[in-house]
Formats: structure tokens, C-alpha cells, sequence
């Protein structure tokens, strides 16, 4: 099958679909798009918020912190009392009217049907989190996946006592990274791997007890890209005092100026093959994939989550150990097939 132009029917611009873009239509008995790839990712979004939190009581009669504003419409249990036996999403249910539209009849059956306050599972002491699973110990944290000790960490997974961080994985003891993995003991580190005890990183690999250095590979006791004995570097740092504020910021700024002389690599694309997007680790044929990460391949139009996800397309939040999953938000954690669905986890053509 041949490449195909078509016109969004919502923006009127032109897109391709592509022959493996058929493909994977008809592996899931689903009907080529209408829209193009960003006003899907606008639809799908507008089923999500992640940041907005309200107090409201629950229908349980608790004051809860809730991602549903009163206005909503939506009506709300307590988490763990949603999560529970205690209640029957069955006694909910109504008929089917074959004469009335779908979507009114599924919006009327959304109102009806208690929600979660907050999307967060197998989480402990996190209530202050959302669209968030496997937390402990969490606050105000969202769009992460196994983290735990970590205060305001958006799209991040495996990530331990750590704070202020974006698109990080797989790492621990950080402050202020972004779209990095595999950091221990370090602070303001972007687009890096596997550096530890280290302060103001960009674009560094395999590098320990570096300070303010820019595409570095494999080094130790570097300060602003040169090198030092072991000693000298300790003394070099020590004379910034980091306990202070201004000091810090000092350092920033001399840090940023010498980013602004680096060679930029075109995007933040970490271990992939025959992959577009930007901040993507450890992918093969992905396209159009951003703050992706853990083992993925053959997906595309998909916006953060990942780890061993295959042949899916156009999610924000999916992975886990899946597949085959489309539209969906939220979505995955052991299974297949999954298509339009928000918030699913586990199970099998849903």
C-alpha cells in the first residue's frame, strides 16, 4: 500500500498516512484517521489534567483533593474507597438506547459512575499526586511511574529521593535534571547518562565528579570542561560555597554562558535505531515519540511512558509491558489491545 495525503477535518491541514500506518490500522480492526497527528494529541488531552487539584467532598463524605473541579459534573469517591469492594460500579449501569447518540448516552454514564479523585494506584502517602502509579512517599508529582522519597517530579519513572525534576529516569539523590537517566548524587544535569557527583551537566555521559561541563564522555574531576587532579577539582568547587543561594546562581550563570558555545546534538535521543522525536531512550522504529523510555519499538504519536511497550500508536501515558495500544490515555500495565480508553490497566482487547 501506497503513502496517502489527506485533509484534517478539524484543522484542515494535510497529512500522510504511511503504509505502516495501514498496517497497524488493520492489525487492530480499526478505520484510518480523519485528523491529523496534533489535533488527535488536542482530543485526547482534553481528557486529561494533570496539575489542576480542588478540594471537594467525596460521595463517601470525605474532604478529598481531587483532579475533577466541582463544575465537572463528575461525581467522585475517595481513592481507596474506589479502589475497594466496598461499592458496585454494576448498580450504575443503565440501558442502552439504540435510537440515542453514543457519546451523550456515555457522557450521561461517565456523570453517573463514581470516579477516583485522583488517578493514582498502588500509591502510598502520595495524595497530592496524580496520573501517577507504584508512589510512596511522594508530593506533588505527576505523569511518574515507580518513584518514591521525590517532591515535584513530572514524567519521571524509577526515581528515588530525588526533587524537582522532568522527563528523568532511572535515577536517584537528584535535584533540578532534566530528560536525563541513570544520575546518582547530582544536581542541574540535563540530556545526560550515567553520571554521578556531579553539578551543572548538559549533554554528558559516563562522567563522575564533573562541575559545569558540556559534552564530556567518560571523565572525571572536569570543572568547566578542563581537567584537574583529583585535589585541584575538590578546591575548584569548594570555592564556589554552593550552601548559598547567590552562590549558586553564580554558578548557573557561568554555567549557562558555556552552554551557549556547545554543539548541540539535533535531539535527545538516547540507545534508539530508526527513531524521531526528542527525549527517547532506548527505542527502536519509533516515530514521533517524545519523553519516551524503557524498551519500545514500533509506536508512534506517543507522548511519555514507554518501558517494554510495542506496536502502538498515538497515547500520552501508556507502556508498561503492553501493546497494540491506540487513542488511549493512561493505559496499559500488562496487556493489549487496548483502544480509547483512559485510565485502563491490565487485560486484553478493551
Amino acid at each position: 500500500m501506497n503513502s496517502e495525503t489527506k485533509q484534517c477535518q478539524n484543522c484542515r491541514q494535510s497529512f500522510v498516512l504511511e503504509p505502516e500506518d495501514f498496517n497497524f490500522y488493520e492489525k487492530i480492526k480499526v478505520p484510518p484517521p480523519t485528523w491529523c497527528p496534533a489535533c488527535r494529541c488536542v482530543r485526547r488531552m482534553s481528557w486529561r489534567n494533570e496539575r489542576s487539584l480542588y478540594h471537594r467532598e467525596s460521595l463517601d463524605g470525605k474532604d478529598v483533593i481531587t483532579c475533577f473541579s466541582p463544575e465537572s459534573g463528575i461525581n467522585i469517591y475517595d481513592r481507596d474507597m474506589w479502589w475497594s469492594d466496598k461499592w458496585d460500579p454494576l448498580s450504575y449501569g443503565v440501558e442502552y438506547d439504540f435510537s440515542q447518540p453514543f457519546f451523550l448516552q456515555y457522557r450521561k454514564l461517565l456523570e453517573r459512575v463514581p470516579m477516583p479523585a485522583l488517578f493514582l494506584s498502588r500509591a502510598t502517602n502520595s495524595d497530592y499526586c496524580n496520573h501517577t502509579g507504584e508512589a510512596k512517599n511522594c508530593y506533588l508529582s505527576h505523569a511518574c511511574w515507580k518513584i518514591e522519597d521525590s517532591n515535584y517530579v513530572t514524567k519521571c519513572g524509577e526515581v528515588r529521593d530525588s526533587q524537582d525534576l522532568l522527563n528523568t529516569t532511572d535515577s536517584e539523590l537528584t535535584y533540578e535534571c532534566i530528560s536525563s537517566t541513570k544520575i546518582a548524587h547530582s544536581f542541574y544535569v540535563q540530556n545526560s547518562e550515567n553520571c554521578t557527583s556531579s553539578a551543572f551537566l548538559y549533554q554528558c555521559k559516563g562522567c563522575n565528579d564533573c562541575f559545569g561541563c558540556t559534552n564530556l564522555r567518560g571523565k572525571s574531576h572536569y570543572f568547566f570542561n578542563q581537567p584537574y587532579s583529583k585535589e585541584e577539582y575538590e578546591n575548584k568547587v569548594k570555592e564556589f560555597d554552593l550552601g548559598g543561594y547567590a552562590n549558586v546562581m553564580k554558578a548557573r550563570q557561568r554555567f549557562e554562558e558555556l552552554k551557549l558555545g556547545t554543539i548541540r546534538k539535533y535531539a535527545n535521543l538516547q540507545k534508539t535505531d530508526n527513531t524521531t522525536g526528542d527525549n527517547v531512550a532506548e527505542a527502536n522504529n519509533c516515530k514521533e515519540c517524545f519523553d519516551f523510555w524503557g524498551g519500545i519499538r514500533d509506536c508512534k504519536f506517543c507522548i511519555n511512558g514507554g518501558v517494554h511497550l510495542n506496536d502502538s500508536y498515538d497515547g500520552y501515558g501508556i507502556g508498561e509491558t503492553s501493546e497494540l495500544i491506540y487513542e488511549s490515555v493512561d493505559t496499559g500495565a500488562n496487556g493489549s489491545k487496548f483502544l480509547f480508553d483512559i485510565f485502563v490497566w491490565g487485560g486484553v482487547d478493551v
